[in-house]
């Protein structure tokens, strides 16, 4: 019987860990043809976006001032239209926030759409980011 307890104890810890509904963020659940590097610098910050939406190329690039650019490729995976919205957190070499966060912006997605979405940080501090997705409010 002693062989029996660790096991029923094992499978009971698991049972309640799986029904356990934990909040974001999320990576994208499908594979990508970019880099794992780039995929940690897309988030979504819910399950429906994790289901609903991915990120099918990240694009960056100094401008002249230097200031960091983004544009993100968000493609929707669904049958059918929906609403999301978007933002951009830039950061320092340290993966610090500059304090540089772009507003939440409403993206509209027909069947299947990928929609570029651009950034631009507002100081030449920044030279990592974010860029989150979540449930439009």
């Amino acid at each position: 019987m002693k062989p029996i307890l660790p096991t029923l104890a094992v499978l009971a810890a698991l049972g309640l860990a799986g029904c356990q509904n934990e909040p974001g963020p999320f990576l994208p659940q499908e594979t990508t043809k970019y880099s794992i590097e780039n995929t940690e610098k897309f988030i979504l910050m819910d399950r429906p976006t994790q289901v609903s939406v991915t990120c099918t190329g990240l694009q960056e690039r100094v401008t002249d001032d230097g200031r960091l650019e983004v544009v993100a490729n968000v493609k929707n995976r669904e049958n059918r239209r929906i609403q999301v919205q978007v933002r951009c957190e830039f950061k320092d070499d340290h993966g610090v926030s500059t304090g540089d966060e772009t507003p939440w912006q409403t993206l509209i997605l027909g069947e299947g759409a990928t929609e570029a979405v651009p950034f631009t940080s507002m100081n030449n501090l920044a030279r990592k980011y974010t860029v989150a997705v979540r449930q439009a409010r």
